[in-house]
């Protein structure tokens, strides 16, 4: 018999698959049904910092008796649509879906400054959430911020947050480090249990028309594993942590990627959004069954790692054998298009031919 068991943030998980923070949370009895068809854990929708914000704003102008100066401070902060849900509203939220559910149930909070938000963390936990993944979420605009100021402010943030809890921390980042390995092992010394990737950045786009920045909300597909892929492959064995994959995980294939990698989990959210939820964790779970079997894997935990940096003997020489195989594997027809003119003139230095050939 397959084991799909794998053991993520000290808790033991019956398959791999978790529910990515999303709208998903948001109904207690659709969690109920994830928890029915397979799904082992649950990361709620986060709460944001600027709700956290907006409700302390809100207290203030009303005590102040419409003082403007907090009346336009309020108008500083967006509208966040379905997820406008003040901070008592989803700590009730987490009681309600701990009473409902038997599986872990992942807080999610959201933000960038080590202010007394953080105090919210405490505030979830003992709400009955079973760990907390933190959404680093931070598009540097400032000229002057340098690179390793903006890691400490991580890195404090993540110590702060550690420093309320006594559940497990994740922190869910994005892989556009300078040096990811390294800025992978200060998060784990400030605290944090897990490394959830990746952060997928808001990429908004421009309506010409009414001359306005409009949202542009794309959900993911297979080809988006790529990059998490790649990153969890480099630190798996060298940074010490739980690993976790989100973003790109559609199929059963998917998954034994990201076990392959190195991942303990992979988080699924757009492949449950786009049609029957349950029928899709029912469907991969019997599609990671028969391939396990086809192939001769005992467990879960037999593959994790297999493919990963640390796997390889010599994984400079690999990476690097790697790299020239996949600058070589490209094939274009003669005057087919400017594009393939393009891009022999590219590769071709790189494959040492002359471009004259």
């Amino acid at each position: 018999m397959v084991d799909l068991s794998t053991n993520y943030l000290g808790f033991q998980l019956k398959t791999p698959i978790v529910v990515a923070a999303s709208p998903l949370s948001q109904r207690v009895e659709t969690v109920q049904r994830l928890e029915e068809a397979g799904a082992s854990a649950v990361v709620m929708y986060s709460l944001f910092e600027e709700q956290i914000i907006h409700a302390s704003l809100e207290i203030d102008y009303l005590l102040s008796h419409g003082a403007d100066s907090f009346a336009e401070s309020l108008t500083y902060l967006p509208d966040t649509g379905r997820y406008s849900v003040g901070p008592e509203s989803y700590l009730e939220h987490v009681a309600k879906l701990k009473h409902a559910v038997s599986i872990p149930v992942i807080g999610s909070l959201n933000g960038v400054s080590p202010g007394g938000w953080v105090h919210y963390a405490k505030l979830i936990e003992e709400a009955g959430a079973d760990a907390l993944e933190l959404n680093i979420y931070y598009i540097p605009t400032d000229v002057s911020l340098t690179s390793s100021e903006l890691e400490q402010t991580y890195i404090d943030l993540v110590r702060a947050v550690r420093a309320e809890l006594q559940i497990p921390l994740s922190v869910k980042i994005s892989p556009y480090f300078t040096a990811l390995p390294n800025f992978a092992v200060r998060l784990a010394e400030a605290g944090a249990n897990g490394l959830v990737f990746f952060n997928r950045f808001y990429q908004p786009d421009f309506d010409l028309e009414q001359l306005v920045v409009v949202p542009n909300l794309r959900l993911s597909t297979s080809e988006d594993l790529r990059l998490p892929l790649r990153e969890v492959a480099i630190l798996y064995g060298h940074v010490d942590t739980d690993f976790a994959i989100t973003g790109g995980i559609h199929t059963a294939l998917d998954m034994l990627k990201a076990m392959m990698a190195g991942a303990k989990v992979g988080m699924l959210a757009s492949a449950l959004l786009r049609g029957n939820y349950q029928e899709h964790v029912r469907s991969m779970i019997a599609d990671l069954v028969a391939w396990m079997e086809e192939h001769e894997y005992e467990s879960i935990s037999m593959m994790q790692g297999s493919m990963s940096r640390k796997a390889v003997a010599e994984p400079a020489a690999f990476e690097r054998a790697n790299y020239m195989k996949v600058l070589g594997s490209f094939r274009f027809s003669e005057g087919s298009s400017a594009h393939s003119t393009l891009t022999k003139g590219m590769l071709y230095p790189f494959l040492g031919t002359s471009v004259d050939d």
